[in-house]
């Protein structure tokens, strides 16, 4: 195989430790790295694979028969490498080549998020990005020394992989769990024999960890931080893994595309219950972080006063480049230097920032962002669907789960049955409804859009009524 400087090296797999020799190979190589959710479905790795240019795609075992699929696809203008294996030793056993020099402002990492059209995009992280990055975590969150360690719980492809550079920076230790995965028995079992431990984890994962016997039996004194985000961390499920944890717990507020650095709630905001307002802070999330500035403002694009409620937007180094061969998308979100974030906030006196909505609808089920629109256009594509929309219900394990109201073509609904495979047939299984709801219309407002508030509205009122069961 032969790349060039520039080119972008995709990575299909789960946590293991080729995922890193591959994430930090491609940048010394002068490589553009292209993590990919190996939870996807072939035909959104290939998407992902066909926009970005990919050339090369290191893979697992696990998913090599789905990435050749997805190369297959696109008449095999890619080159698949299955590491561990044949090819990959080959390349490990190579001469080592020499340190590519790169400037700050060129592109590192590709992270594909989703998008307003359900196709994903690719926000351009630039190594400038990824050093502020790391830079704000020592700041922020933790300083880091080379006795440290960081657990790779969560995939390597999002957060956890973002969160491991400051530590590799810094000489860290990088643990894998055995599992590729977040087990509470395998991670108390690794507290006993790494110290200063932290890890990035969804809020379910924190509310998994809290429950566990094995955690709540294990000692503790080797866990340094956990960092959890990427989705609302409800005020009784964070008191009670303050309970289990300690003063153990910092919450960022971030995006792919200002690479988990928007705000940070300190591990010390979450311990300080002597402060008047101490509940109200627990249930924000927290205040600027120190390498970006934030501001909430109107549709004019005045910045609100503390108190008023507005877009949140951020800029800084840490702001990426733009999205990946979209421009119009770039256009859109990052405007006059600001990006829009399109979450909807507000400031108070001292500077903390509260999430009041997601103007985009993204629904966010065990850290996981999931579009809805994807989800509605595969179900139409079913001959006896007429209509769909697709929202979240609370759900106490995962955040929230997808919930599909339905309007049948005709007088017979369709089998659940045969939209879920129709949804396994197109999406990753994760994206796929937990529940089809069948209704003879969906509400809309004077111009025909449908108004996805009432059904979530409806959603929360049946949750607050009986409680959530998780599928």
């Amino acid at each position: 195989m032969f790349v060039s400087e520039g080119d972008c090296v995709a990575i299909v797999m789960d946590n293991r430790p080729e995922y890193l020799e591959a994430l930090f190979a491609a940048w010394h190589a002068g490589l553009v790295a292209v993590p990919i959710n190996a939870r996807l479905h072939r035909d959104e790795i290939a998407y992902i694979l066909d926009q970005s240019g990919a050339t090369v795609v290191v893979t697992d075992e696990a998913h090599a028969d789905d990435v050749d699929a997805a190369v297959a696809a696109l008449d095999d203008r890619c080159t698949t490498v299955v590491a561990p294996g044949v090819d990959w030793d080959r390349l490990a056993e190579t001469t080592p080549v020499a340190l590519f020099e790169r400037v700050p402002e060129d592109p590192a990492w590709l992270f594909y998020t989703s998008g307003t059209t359900g196709r994903p995009k690719g926000a351009t992280l630039s190594h400038r990005n990824l050093m502020m990055m790391s830079l704000s975590y020592f700041a922020d969150i933790d300083p880091v020394s080379p006795s440290d360690s960081v657990l790779h719980a969560a995939p390597i492809s999002h957060g956890s992989g973002l969160y491991g550079l400051p530590h590799v920076a810094r000489g860290a230790t990088s643990v894998i769990p055995a599992s590729r995965g977040a087990d509470a028995d395998e991670i108390a079992a690794l507290l006993q024999s790494w110290q200063g431990m932290s890890f990035f984890a969804a809020p379910t994962l924190v509310n998994r960890l809290t429950v566990a016997p094995a955690i709540a039996g294990a000692e503790l004194r080797n866990l340094k931080t956990i960092i959890y985000g990427g989705a609302p961390m409800y005020l009784a499920d964070l008191e009670r893994a303050l309970d289990v944890f300690g003063p153990r717990l910092a919450q960022i507020y971030g995006q792919g595309e200002s690479p988990m650095t928007i705000t940070a709630l300190s591990k010390s905001d979450h311990v300080d219950d002597g402060h008047p307002r101490h509940q109200e802070r627990l249930q924000s999330v927290g205040v600027a972080r120190t390498d970006v500035e934030v501001q909430v403002i109107d549709a004019e694009g005045v910045a609100r006063p503390a108190g008023e409620i507005g877009e949140i937007v951020v800029r800084g180094d840490v702001v990426m480049n733009g999205y990946f061969k979209q421009p119009e998308a770039t256009a859109e979100a990052l405007q006059e230097g600001w990006l829009r974030t399109g979450d909807i906030g507000s400031f108070d006196d001292e500077g903390f920032l509260t999430l009041h909505d997601r103007s985009k609808d993204l629904i966010i089920s065990g850290g996981m962002n999931i579009y809805p629109r994807e989800i509605e256009e595969t179900l139409l594509r079913h001959s006896a669907v007429d209509a769909v929309s697709v929202v979240g219900r609370p759900d106490d394990e995962w955040g929230e789960s997808v919930v599909a109201f339905i309007v049948a073509d005709g007088d017979v609904n369709p089998r659940p049955d045969d939209l879920d495979q129709l949804c396994l047939d197109h999406i990753a299984r994760y994206k796929r409804p937990k529940q089809y709801r069948f209704v003879d219309e969906l509400p809309t407002n004077n111009y025909g859009k449908v108004v996805k508030r009432e059904l979530r509205e409806l959603l929360r009122r049946e949750a607050a009524d009986s409680p959530t069961d998780s599928d």
